[in-house]
């Protein structure tokens, strides 16, 4: 019996996480697909990826979350090619009255004028600088980026304000923007964190449809570690009974490929992300469905998801521990466990426009 009332072919979602567009949370009325009745074998069509644009009114979203390092992001885009199942940004697309499921990663919004707006911003008198974060909901480094090219624009932004930045990506497309993120590197005003959930390339690639491949994501930490970059290791989500065995490995890995740094959370499920992920946990592992969602339960008081601040992104009871305990130890000995130094806000300046006049000093 499935959960949704909207499931779509596995033909048309090749290469797709989601196997469903169920409407989101605040829609009154739902769609389902129904055979017309004709026995006329139907064309089957894949899945595209369409993109709109957005004319954004502001491009530093301001967040008062206390368990996050940071209180400030950007997002050049809405939702996510890179299809991963476990996401938990997958929910947002609801404000925008499309599916969590399959419109998350082929119905985008890019926001091409974020990078003239995010200037606007920063040349605001009472503006005062801190670490702006850039990948915390979706990534900057999709596909789409490749031909839109925002979120290069947006570094540009920051290189020319000397504004600090810290980007989180599985896009190996950050290798792209070294010749930025390098000198502000050198200055202290950029780190990147790269997420590696598996070694697997077959679990990856069913979990991350249109990610790149574990061993392609290495390859960028010692591309960007060796340009000068800091890069952190992102152990991020673990999935118990899953993923959690391979923990060390993907220390060991980051250590090995130059990461400085290393963090991991567990998996979320926040509202439709638990039925989406619960679907396809049961189609590619029948076998150990029940053994991951009681480890999810058990550390969240029964249910799937707590969203308790300081809960949520690690759990809690003895199995939680014991991932704690388990990447304490493996990060102590693989010297990822060091503190990195902050980034600076010391040298943000606001440069001149073309008919400014010039200070004499």
């Amino acid at each position: 019996m499935t959960r949704h009332a909207n499931p779509v072919g596995a033909g048309a979602r090749r290469a797709r996480g989601a196997a469903s567009r169920d409407a989101g949370r605040f829609e009154r009325h739902a769609r389902a697909a129904d055979h017309d009745g004709w026995d006329i074998p139907e064309e089957v069509r894949q899945e595209r990826t369409e993109i709109a644009e957005e004319r954004p009114r502001s491009a530093i979203n301001y967040v008062r979350s206390p368990d996050i390092p940071f209180d400030r992001s950007l997002n050049p885009y809405r939702g996510c090619e890179h299809g991963c199942i476990y996401c938990f940004a997958r929910p947002s697309h609801a404000y925008l009255g499309l599916s969590p499921g399959l419109d998350f990663e082929t119905r985008l919004t890019a926001k091409p004028d974020a990078p003239a707006v995010l200037a606007r911003e920063l040349r605001n008198p009472r503006y005062r600088p801190a670490v702006l974060a850039i990948g915390t909901n979706t990534d900057p480094y999709q596909p789409i980026e490749r031909d839109r090219g925002i979120m290069r624009a947006c570094l540009e932004v920051l290189r020319e304000f000397r504004h600090p930045v810290a980007i989180v990506t599985k896009g190996a497309l950050v290798e792209r923007d070294l010749d930025i993120l390098a000198p502000m590197a050198a200055e202290g005003l950029a780190r990147v964190g790269i997420s590696v959930t598996t070694l697997d390339p077959a679990l990856s690639r069913a979990m991350e449809p249109r990610a790149p491949v574990p061993a392609r994501r290495l390859a960028a930490i010692r591309t960007l570690v060796s340009g000068g970059v800091p890069v952190r290791l992102m152990a991020s989500p673990v999935v118990p009974g899953l993923t959690d065995h391979e923990l060390e490995a993907i220390l060991e890995a980051g250590a090995e490929a130059g990461a400085d740094a290393a963090s991991w959370i567990m998996l979320r499920l926040p509202r439709e992300v638990s039925p989406l992920w619960q679907d396809w946990l049961e189609a590619a592992f029948p076998g150990r469905a029940a053994k991951v969602m009681a480890r999810l339960r058990e550390m969240h008081g029964g249910k799937d998801y707590d969203s308790r601040w300081h809960h949520r992104m690690r759990g809690e009871g003895p199995h939680a521990q014991i991932v704690a305990q388990r990447f304490a130890r493996a990060a102590r000995r693989l010297g990822l466990d060091r503190r990195t130094a902050p980034l600076r806000t010391d040298l943000f300046r606001v440069p001149p426009r073309p008919g400014d006049q010039l200070s004499l000093f």
